[in-house]
């Protein structure tokens, strides 16, 4: 029903949303560590 439509709508706008936000993280943290590269998978502690 629409109900679901509405809630697949919101969960993917938020995953998009978190991998957008990822990838911004990696870029600020290539700066900062002056792009020295992560491991593979490496998360933010938060």
């Amino acid at each position: 029903g629409e109900a679901e439509l509405l809630e697949d709508l919101l969960v993917a706008a938020h995953n998009d949303a978190k991998g957008r936000v990822e990838e911004k993280m990696q870029e600020e943290m290539q700066k900062l560590t002056g792009g020295m590269s992560l491991p593979p998978g490496f998360k933010m502690p938060f």
